[in-house]
């Protein structure tokens, strides 16, 4: 009679390596640029063998050659820096609001009432369609870029951060109310960080929808930044300069996303979950 053996029981090291073994596998070091090293790829050997027309879409190699000629002959490095300006002022304004009107929104019923409601209108309206409105009431100036963009950006904030807030287990209250944890320290110590990966993934919307709106903004009057620079290159048929300018709107918002993620893998080092 043959003996089948039970199998050895499970050690804490064993479970680790079946959910290695069950999830996405082991990080790739750089993993973060593989998949625009293939675009790009891609690109180049489709224009290379002709497969993608110059007048569909300008070969790699012409491309650097007109970032050349734009950074050495144009201002190029003042376009960059004028829209980073923007972008980061507007994302920066619209992060603050968001997150004070979803901490106050998720911790007070009270607050929750008189401002979730007018946020989920204001979901249902696309930011874009305001831009006549706000050129009215501020001009077609900094000012108005600048409010497009933060009020794009707070949506993906306040949305996310207040879902965090409102989805901490109850019990954790409860556990606080039974070891006398004061209201303050409970939202400092449990509340806040419970929230923390809400807020971080808001973060990764918001700033590519801060981008979103610096494109379209920077059509309207602008005397510099990458999307005037666009307007000019579009005026006099310049392909391989929009180019160039999606390129570094492409690379603006990739560097930004990559930078939000590596922050929420540190800060949120505590949490077990497929990615980390």
């Amino acid at each position: 009679m043959t003996v089948i053996e039970a199998p050895a029981p499970a050690f804490e090291g064993d479970e680790r390596v079946v959910r290695r073994r069950l999830g996405p596998g082991r990080r790739f070091r750089g993993a973060f640029w593989i998949g625009p090293a293939v675009v790009l790829a891609l690109w180049s050997a489709g224009s290379a063998t002709g497969l993608i027309k110059p007048a569909i879409l300008t070969a790699p190699w012409d491309v650097v050659i007109a970032f050349q000629d734009q950074w050495v002959n144009h201002d190029l490095l003042g376009n960059v820096l004028s829209s980073l300006a923007r972008a980061a002022s507007g994302l920066a304004f619209g992060v603050v609001a968001g997150g004070v009107l979803a901490v106050v929104s998720g911790l007070s019923r009270a607050g929750e009432s008189l401002i979730d409601g007018p946020i989920q209108i204001k979901r249902s309206v696309p930011t874009l369609a305001l831009i006549p409105l706000f050129i009215a009431w501020f001009g077609i100036g900094q000012e108005m870029k600048i409010v497009t963009i933060a009020l794009i950006s707070l949506v993906p904030i306040y949305v996310h951060t207040h879902n965090g807030l409102r989805g901490i287990d109850g019990r954790y209250a409860e556990l606080a109310e039974t070891i006398g944890i004061g209201r303050g320290e409970f939202v400092r110590h449990i509340v806040l960080p419970g929230a923390l990966p809400g807020f971080l993934l808001g973060m990764r919307f918001a700033v590519t929808s801060s981008l979103l709106g610096l494109v379209v903004v920077e059509q309207y009057n602008a005397t510099a930044g990458i999307g005037h620079m666009i307007t000019l290159a579009e005026q006099y048929g310049q392909t391989d300069v929009i180019v160039v300018g999606l390129v570094i709107y492409g690379v603006f918002g990739y560097c930004a996303d990559t930078a939000v993620r590596l922050t929420a893998r540190r800060v949120l080092a505590w949490r077990q979950t497929l990615e980390g």
